[in-house]
């Protein structure tokens, strides 16, 4: 299926179920993007979660986002309760156009909801020949280091270094052994999940995915995930102390329709290199440093595997798997 059409029935659905037509596109282009991507578990098996939370309210699907305070170098915005995706892009729009000016901007969002994909939304901003960073939080799936109750979320952390002749480095992780969203799409396929991802709810290791999602994620790093857990904890505080969002043990679960409104947030932090050391000596550091990862076999550049996959999607389409695929032309064709 091509992208287009994809994009139109994840639209469809969102619209069906009370998202305004911004909303709605805006959300489904990202969704959209992360497929195309072959980020499978931030695509279009969404679509279910996100138009059960606008018919129960946790999303207000009429939301504009707007600016609530602003410095210089210094952008809020509120998302009013709706996706993130819009907010964001408002946020991306004025942290580049700021940091151009000063040299180097951050712009926050509060009231949000999940931010999907976290390098998607620094696309812009390496195009703008911008370095970027991203973070955000989520409901409480991991322990704090030493701990066995859920406290942080898996607190996505991304970063763009834009590159002279090339596509950008583009690093994305989750702070949990593996995204959270690997595990909704394990259990909707009926696999099970390697020892090592997640606990169930007594704190016992699980390879059941549904018992995972009940319990809680392993965070990446050394024994006991304390790595992980210390930057989800950063994280945490960045993007709700600043901004008066939640923090994740404050909100419930994503994967449930019925709940509270997340109020969660997310921060982007947007760099121009010709404010510091100069383009060029940006431009001959990064590609210094590169050359010399690629000088041992098998080595990858981040981000590449996906700007390859989507540029094959952007010809040959996406084949979604029927257990994403028919929800969705269902949500997009109600009888």
């Amino acid at each position: 299926m091509n992208l287009q059409e994809i994009h139109a029935l994840a639209s469809r659905a969102l619209q069906n179920a009370g998202a305004s037509p911004m909303q709605a596109d805006c959300t489904a282009t990202a969704l959209v993007a992360a497929d195309a991507q072959g980020l499978a578990s931030h695509g279009v098996s969404r679509i279910p979660m996100y138009t059960g939370h606008l018919r129960t309210g946790r999303v207000n699907g009429q939301a504009v986002p707007r600016i609530a305070a602003q410095k210089p170098s210094a952008i809020l915005v509120d998302a009013g309760e709706g996706f993130a995706f819009p907010a964001c892009a408002l946020a991306i729009q004025e942290a580049i156009a700021a940091a151009k000016v000063t040299g180097i901007a951050i712009a926050a969002v509060t009231n949000s909801h999940h931010f999907g994909v976290a390098a998607y939304h620094l696309e812009a901003v390496a195009q703008a020949g911008l370095v970027g960073i991203a973070m955000g939080n989520s409901p409480a799936a991991m322990p704090a280091a030493g701990g066995k109750r859920a406290i942080f979320g898996t607190n996505p952390l991304a970063a763009a270094f834009p590159r002279a002749n090339g596509e950008p480095v583009m690093i994305d992780m989750s702070l949990s052994e593996v995204a959270r969203g690997k595990l909704m799409v394990a259990a909707k396929k009926g696999e099970s999940i390697p020892l090592g991802w997640a606990l169930d709810k007594d704190g016992q290791p699980t390879t059941d995915p549904k018992a995972g999602m009940e319990g809680s994620m392993l965070p990446f790093g050394s024994t006991g995930g304390s790595k992980g857990a210390m930057l989800a904890l950063m994280i945490e505080l960045m993007v709700v102390s600043l901004t008066g969002a939640r923090f994740g043990l404050e909100v419930d679960t994503f994967f449930e329709d019925e709940g509270n409104v997340p109020h969660i947030g997310q921060a982007f932090i947007v760099i121009d290199p010709s404010a510091l050391g100069g383009t060029a000596v940006y431009e001959e550091r990064v590609e210094a440093l590169i050359a010399a990862m690629l000088a041992d076999d098998g080595v990858r550049i981040p981000g590449y595997r996906r700007n390859t996959l989507a540029a094959k999607a952007r010809i040959e389409g996406v084949e979604l798997p029927p257990a994403t695929l028919n929800p969705l032309m269902a949500l997009a064709n109600p009888t």
